[in-house]
């Protein structure tokens, strides 16, 4: 550092000791062994699903029980451990059922061992940092617990403590306490490989639990960014986002979890389609709506209304890029709604599922009439002014990035344009040209200006549209696939004009050197790091491996969305990286509770995929780099100091 530097530095440390003391704890955090990441994707919603594999650490928590309870424990009881860490309500609840006379004396018995569990999972970070994550309500006696000694001269003390929980009548209370803190440093840091929004019912409390973490980030997926769209008002971005929700009956997400007003849109379709049956607009329901309930016939005139609506903002969005190449999405003007068939840009004719298009105007298909333009009014104000949605929008474009390098690993959903021959492909969007990190970056900063911008834009510029392209433009790399098929899904049965073709990426990465070229574009060791992405689920049971490119490259789509578990016969994968091991946790359906609050828990399938040759401590992570980069600084200062120069 200059001496400007230095002296700005001399006033967090502002003398030889200060500055030596700083020296003397960053040393001894250098030391301490690195914090497990954990790596997920796709989560669709699925809350309980993502939230139990976190408050199990994805099985690691019922290794560590093993760990510490070998030999003295007995399997079942190291089942029930577990089971209480995971869930403590259901298991207490139990437990208070089957053994009344006995509950008190087992609850404090279960208190100590999850000191002892809790006390595992924190030896790794300094006390300083253990403390900083134990429960607010109970940090002086979590701390207490967890540092005990089997000494009789302190044992007295231990269990005063525990004795006085029961006085105050909190032994259950700090049960759960305990069980949240065990989950929460058991993992130190998190990263979400892509797509929180769509499909399953409760985003909003992911978005929760994650806001509350302490240590989040992510890569942007393909439903992350049209939310992000949405987030700004772009109306393309909003129709896509109501329709996907509305076509999985997700009305309680929608209305409940973040208020959005679907009343215009209801009164329009009731109007509008009232003697429709909207056949081919049945949605798919994989949870039932609690408070907002919405009538088959009327969520399927909802469904329609919402995606002639979308296809008339898309062709508006797409006539004004024309620098997108989307022309041929344009398929509105294509169809004869009287003789029912749809001629597309090849010239083949198809027939429709469902001519009914009451607002389609033939001379300008796309134009919205004076009813959807109030639908699509009522629900930007909706999405605009949410405040508990664009809280969460804000989080993750504040924590997010098209991509991310972490300690030897490169994460992005979805993937690196290729060409068939394996090479970088070169991407346009207008005039500008680039490939591979290049292109993921310009897309990151066009992004990021269009999210700050969105509110001091002229009335001629409409914000998002980028978000936009990025759901489903053919140079995507968070969509990779040629188009988005959804008119072709909606209202024909022709298999060909349905086909999405994937990126030639999809095939590449089967391939080592692919794998390799990846990682070196980014400026990684192509021998010793790893890619990590989702976005495509791993179809499990027709025999396909998560595994890519002879072990440089993990597609982490398991299935968490139960849309998806029929495809690949499991429910998600966890990628985990610790100070010991590198590994894969594959994991079975999630069970919820029975209604007498029993549960049912499987220990997810834990692949180790490499073992460190020495265990990794801090000083070999990217906080490890910048650690010692203080380090250097702190010395200079200290030289400064004693050379007189401050």
């Amino acid at each position: 550092m200059d001496l400007r530097g230095l002296k700005l530095l001399a006033k967090d440390f502002p003398s030889v000791r200060a500055a030596q003391a700083e020296i003397i704890n960053l040393n001894a955090i250098l030391n301490l062994p690195k914090g497990t990441e954990y790596f997920l994707s796709d989560l669709h919603g699925e809350s309980d699903a993502f939230i139990h594999m976190l408050k199990s650490a994805s099985g690691v928590i019922r290794r560590k029980i093993d760990d510490v309870f070998e030999g003295e424990l007995d399997p079942a009881e190291r089942d029930a451990l577990a089971a209480l860490i995971y869930d403590p309500h259901g298991e207490m609840k139990r437990q208070i059922k089957c053994k009344p006379d006995t509950y008190r004396a087992w609850c404090k018995d279960s208190i100590r061992r999850l000191a002892y569990v809790l006390n595992a999972v924190s030896a790794k970070y300094s006390r300083s940092k253990v403390r900083k994550r134990l429960h607010p309500n109970s940090v002086y006696i979590m701390d207490e617990l967890i540092n005990a000694d089997s000494g009789s001269e302190r044992k007295e003390y231990y269990e005063s403590i525990i004795d006085s929980l029961e006085g105050c009548a909190l032994l259950e209370d700090f049960i759960c306490e305990l069980a949240e803190t065990i989950g929460r440093l058991a993992i130190d840091r998190l990263h979400i490989v892509g797509d929180i929004f769509d499909r399953g019912p409760r985003p909003d409390a992911i978005m929760d639990y994650l806001m509350a973490f302490h240590d989040t980030d992510f890569q942007w997926g393909n439903h992350d960014i049209v939310w992000l769209g949405a987030g700004v008002g772009n109306p393309s971005c909003i129709a896509n986002v109501v329709r996907l929700n509305i076509n999985y009956n997700n009305y309680d997400m929608l209305e409940i979890g973040y208020g959005i007003n679907l009343r215009p849109l209801a009164m329009f379709a009731a109007r509008e389609y009232a003697e429709d049956p909207c056949t081919a607009f049945r949605v798919k329901t994989l949870d039932e709506n609690i408070y907002a309930p919405v009538s088959e016939d009327l969520a399927a005139k909802m469904n329609k209304a919402i995606t002639v609506i979308m296809f008339k903002l898309e062709g508006q969005l797409i006539r004004r890029h024309p620098e997108y190449l989307m022309g041929g999405r344009l398929l509105l003007d294509r169809i004869d709604a009287d003789r029912g068939v749809i001629t597309f840009a090849d010239g083949r004719e198809v027939a429709l599922l469902d001519s009914h298009f009451p607002t389609l105007d033939k001379a300008d298909p796309y134009a919205l009439t004076d009813g959807e333009q109030a639908v699509v009014d009522a629900l930007t104000e909706s999405f605009i002014q949410n405040g508990k949605l664009q809280k969460h929008l804000r989080f993750i474009f504040d924590n997010g990035a098209m991509y991310k390098v972490a300690n030897g690993k490169l994460l992005f959903h979805g993937c690196i344009p290729m060409t068939e021959g394996g090479s970088f492909l070169a991407c346009a969007v207008g005039d500008e040209i680039r490939s591979g990190k290049a292109w993921l970056d310009y897309l990151d900063d066009l992004v990021r200006r269009s999210y700050m911008r969105a509110g001091s834009l002229p009335p001629n510029e409409h914000p998002g549209d980028i978000m936009w392209y990025l759901w489903c433009g053919p140079l995507s790399p968070l969509f990779g696939k040629d188009r988005m098929a959804t008119f072709e899904r909606c209202f024909t049965e022709d298999k060909e004009a349905r086909k999405e073709t994937l990126s030639p990426y999809y095939k590449n990465i089967e391939n080592e050197k692919s794998c390799k070229a990846i990682l070196s574009e980014f400026g990684l060791d192509p021998n010793r790091g790893y890619v990590i992405n989702g976005h495509v689920p791993v179809k499990i049971q027709s025999g396909e491996s998560p595994i890519k490119g002879n072990g440089r490259l993990f597609i982490i789509d398991g299935g968490i969305s139960k849309a998806y578990q029929k495809t690949t016969g499991i429910a998600g994968y966890t990628f985990i990286s610790s100070s010991n091991y590198i590994a894969l946790a594959e994991h079975m359906p999630y069970t919820p509770p029975a209604p007498d609050g029993t549960q049912e828990f499987h220990t997810p399938k834990l692949q180790i995929i490499e073992e460190m040759p020495r265990r990794l401590t801090v000083r070999d992570t990217d906080t490890g780099e910048e650690l010692e980069a203080q380090v250097r600084d702190l010395r200079q200062l200290v030289a400064a100091y004693r050379d007189g120069l401050i």
